[in-house]
């Protein structure tokens, strides 16, 4: 079997940053998969599954109700080795096209207070694996180490 493109990626060189992970078809629409990486793989420690979940729930509520990409907006979530998540957005986007966007929905998760939507029994397969405080803590990190001073080493994926 042929490696799949994620896996072709140079972790070993590759910083936190927003990229560009692949671009798909389905009829005649692009679906453009973005790599929103938060941290550093195999040098940082990874988040953990109650940060992760929570910054899912806050990150997917705001992008669905956002004004302009909720109804181009296919999915938001984590990438199974929890260095970060995954946005599929319906169009033909380069990175720098929505930095604005993953800045807005990271200042939204890290000044978020209150109950986390979604974060019940009756909504949620594991409500009780949450954790605003790290939510919170992350984003802020993200923003300050990456998305308020990004350059071409944060929106490109190394040779």
């Amino acid at each position: 079997m042929e490696k799949i493109a994620s896996f072709t990626i140079d972790h070993i060189r590759l910083l936190p940053g927003v990229y560009v992970s692949r671009k798909d078809t389905a009829g005649q629409e692009v679906i453009t998969t973005f790599d929103l990486r938060m941290t550093s793989p195999n040098d940082e420690p990874v988040m953990n599954t109650a940060e992760v979940h929570t910054i899912e729930h806050l990150g997917a509520t705001f992008l669905r109700n956002h004004q302009d990409y909720g109804n181009k907006t296919i999915y938001f979530g984590p990438m199974g080795c929890r260095t970060g998540f995954y946005l599929l957005l319906a169009g033909d986007y380069h990175s720098k096209d929505i930095v604005p966007l993953v800045t807005q929905m990271f200042e939204y998760i890290r000044d978020y207070r209150g109950e986390v939507p979604g974060a019940s029994p009756r909504d949620c397969g594991n409500y009780l694996d949450m954790n605003l405080n790290m939510a919170n803590y992350l984003a802020s990190r993200y923003l300050e180490q990456v998305l308020y001073h990004i350059d071409d080493s944060r929106l490109f994926y190394p040779e």
